[in-house]
Order: C-alpha cells, then sequence, then structure tokens
C-alpha cells in the first residue's frame, strides 16, 4: 500500500506542478502566451513586462503556492525522507516541463522557493532573503534568481543533515542553473537587462 500511496503522490506532485501559472494569468488576463512573447519564459519577471505587478504577482503566488502543496499533502500522508524528496522533485519537474503545456515551462525559481519553504521553512527564508537582497542592488531578476538559487546549497548543508534535503537541494540548484543558461550567457556579455526603478 506504502508504495502505491508513493506513486500517487509522486504522479500528483507532478501533475500540479504542471499547471503554468503563467499560462494561465497570461490567457486570463489578456494578456497572450508569454512563451511567445518578450523573453519567451512563463514566469513572473517575462509576465511582470507583458501585464505588470497584478499579473506577476498572481504568477509568483501561483508558482511558489503549487511548491508547497504536493509537500504538505505528501507529509500529512505520512511520506518522507526520500520519497518526499521525490515528491518535490516531480513537483518541480512539472513546473519545467508541463503536461499539459506541451512539456514547455518556466525556470522553476518560484516553485523551487515554494518547495525548500514548506521542507525547511528557515531555509527557504534565507534564501528568499538572498534574493531580495541582490536583486535591491542590481535590479537584475536573472542574477538574484541565480545567486538565491546557488546559496540554498551551502544553506542546506548548514541547516540540515538529512542526505535526502541536502541532495535535493543541490539537483534543483544545477536544474535551474542549466534553465537559466541563456541568462548566464546574457550576463556575462552584459546583455541582461536590469528593471528599472519606479
Amino acid at each position: 500500500m506504502s508504495v502505491i500511496l508513493d506513486i500517487i503522490c509522486i504522479l500528483g506532485a507532478y501533475l500540479i506542478g504542471s499547471i503554468a501559472t503563467a499560462i494561465l494569468v497570461g490567457r486570463a488576463m489578456g494578456l497572450g502566451d508569454p512563451r511567445q512573447s518578450g523573453s519567451g519564459n512563463p514566469g513572473a519577471t517575462n509576465i511582470l513586462r507583458m501585464g505588470g505587478k497584478k499579473a506577476a504577482a498572481l504568477t509568483l503566488f501561483g508558482d511558489l503556492i503549487k511548491g508547497v502543496i504536493p509537500i504538505v499533502i505528501a507529509r500529512s500522508l505520512g511520506v518522507d525522507g526520500w520519497m518526499l524528496a521525490a515528491v518535490a522533485l516531480a513537483t518541480f519537474l512539472g513546473h519545467l516541463y508541463p503536461v499539459y503545456f506541451g512539456f514547455r515551462g518556466g525556470k522553476g525559481v518560484a516553485t523551487a522557493l515554494g518547495i525548500l519553504l514548506a521542507l525547511l521553512p528557515l531555509m527557504g527564508l534565507a534564501v528568499l532573503g538572498v534574493w531580495i537582497l541582490i536583486f535591491a542592488v542590481t535590479r537584475v531578476s536573472s542574477l538574484a534568481a541565480l545567486l538565491a538559487a546557488m546559496s540554498a546549497a551551502p544553506i542546506v548543508f548548514a541547516l540540515s543533515n538529512q542526505s535526502s534535503l541536502r541532495a535535493l537541494v543541490v539537483l534543483l540548484v544545477l536544474l535551474i542553473l542549466w534553465r537559466h543558461r541563456s541568462n548566464i550567457q546574457r550576463l556575462l556579455d552584459g546583455r541582461e537587462t536590469p528593471f528599472k526603478k519606479n
């Protein structure tokens, strides 16, 4: 029975992760498909450029909360350890490769943050603090996301000795770096556009 429960939780997590908030917000607010506008990424930053702060806030909240929900449900059902890490990873992969939208998803920063907040709140808050600090100084969303993601690895090693959690965080960081490879190249070339201060 426990094996069946684990499979159901992992599959359910992937399906929840596959809910592409940016695409749904874009459709609901008449902004179009974010995969075909701006940077082409279905995430809060692109939605912000397309439709403003309200649309971006809805996208950010949706992407973050879908990282939390599968973890909370799985834990309530007694899932823990490596299986809970698998649920978290399935959620994240659902965001990156959503089954409902042709497997073309976002870069995973907000959903990863939701996962971290659900698994170890102090770690999630620390990573969020890094993002806020870097963005406040540089106004470059991708740089803030990359540095915040990279900070998660030393933070989890400092706060937890759980091998499944450490392995999960390292894998999430590597996947985020991979999904941001075009941003990394633009940063290296000095072509990444900062947000203007209002």
